[in-house]
C-alpha cells in the first residue's frame, strides 16, 4: 500500500516536472517571438534593436549574400546590387550601393555585409550620440573610399586589405545639421564634445563591425576610422 503510493507519488511529480518544463518552453518561446533580437533562428531585421543573437546573425551575412541582400530588403534599406568586377585577389563578387546613405562622396561600391554595419552603425548609434553628446543630427558623413586593389598599409607583400574587395569603408568625419564639421584628423583627441562624440561612435562601431581601426590604433589611421567585416564580431578588433 504504502509502496504504491509512493511511486504514485514520484509518478505525480514526474508529471508536474514535465508540465513545468513545457510551461516554460511556451513562455520562452512566446518571449522570443516578441523580441526576435534574441532569438538566433529568427530573420534579422536591421530594424530590431540590438539583442543576443545580433551579433551571430551579422557574422553569418559574411558567408552568405544573397541572405544578406534579403536582410536589407526586409530592413527597407534601398540599395542598387552590382555585377561580380576584378580579377584575383581583388576580385570583387559582392557589390553594391545604398541609395539613401548620407555618405559624401555619395554612393561608394560596399560589399553587403559592409553595408548592413554601416546602415546599423549610423541608424542606431551615430544619430542618437550626435544628438546625446552635440544637441543635433547629422547631415552627411565624409568617407575616404571602400576600394583599393592593395595590401595592407600599401606594403608590396604581406596580406591584403579588406579595401581590396570593398569590404571596408574609411570615415574622415561628419558634417552636423547645425553646420559644424567634425573631423577625425582635428577633433579626435581633447575634452571636448566633439572629441567625445567621435570616441563613442567609434566605440558604438564595434557592435556593427568586426574590425575597427581608429588614431587609438596607430598613425595610419590618424585621420578616419576604418571599419571593415574581415573577422566576426566575436573575434574582431576595436582600437
Amino acid at each position: 500500500m504504502i509502496a504504491r503510493e509512493i511511486g504514485a507519488f514520484r509518478g505525480d511529480r514526474r508529471v508536474l516536472a514535465l508540465i513545468v518544463v513545457a510551461a516554460l518552453a511556451l513562455t520562452g518561446r512566446a518571449w522570443l517571438a516578441e523580441h526576435p533580437e534574441h532569438d538566433p533562428g529568427a530573420p534579422l531585421n536591421l530594424n530590431d534593436p540590438r539583442g543576443w543573437a545580433t551579433a551571430t546573425k551579422l557574422a553569418a551575412l559574411r558567408s552568405d549574400v544573397p541572405e544578406c541582400r534579403a536582410v536589407l530588403e526586409r530592413s527597407g534599406v534601398a540599395f542598387t546590387p552590382l555585377d561580380p568586377v576584378g580579377e584575383g585577389e581583388c576580385r570583387r563578387e559582392d557589390r553594391l550601393t545604398l541609395a539613401e546613405a548620407p555618405l559624401s562622396p555619395a554612393s561608394p561600391q560596399l560589399t553587403c555585409p559592409v553595408a548592413a554595419g554601416l546602415q546599423m552603425w549610423i541608424d542606431k548609434d551615430v544619430q542618437r550620440l550626435a544628438e546625446e553628446t552635440l544637441d543635433t543630427r547629422v547631415a552627411r558623413i565624409d568617407q575616404l573610399g571602400t576600394y583599393s586593389c592593395r595590401r595592407m598599409y600599401g606594403a608590396a607583400t604581406g596580406g591584403w586589405s579588406e579595401h581590396a574587395t570593398g569590404n571596408a569603408i574609411d570615415i574622415a568625419g561628419f558634417v552636423m545639421e547645425d553646420g559644424r564639421h567634425v573631423s577625425i584628423l582635428r577633433d579626435w583627441a581633447g575634452d571636448t564634445p566633439e572629441s567625445e562624440f567621435l570616441q563613442s561612435v567609434r566605440d558604438a562601431a564595434c557592435q556593427s563591425f568586426g574590425t575597427v581601426l581608429s588614431p587609438d590604433y596607430n598613425a595610419a589611421h590618424a585621420d578616419h576610422l576604418h571599419l571593415d567585416q574581415g573577422r566576426a564580431l566575436v573575434m574582431g578588433a576595436c582600437r
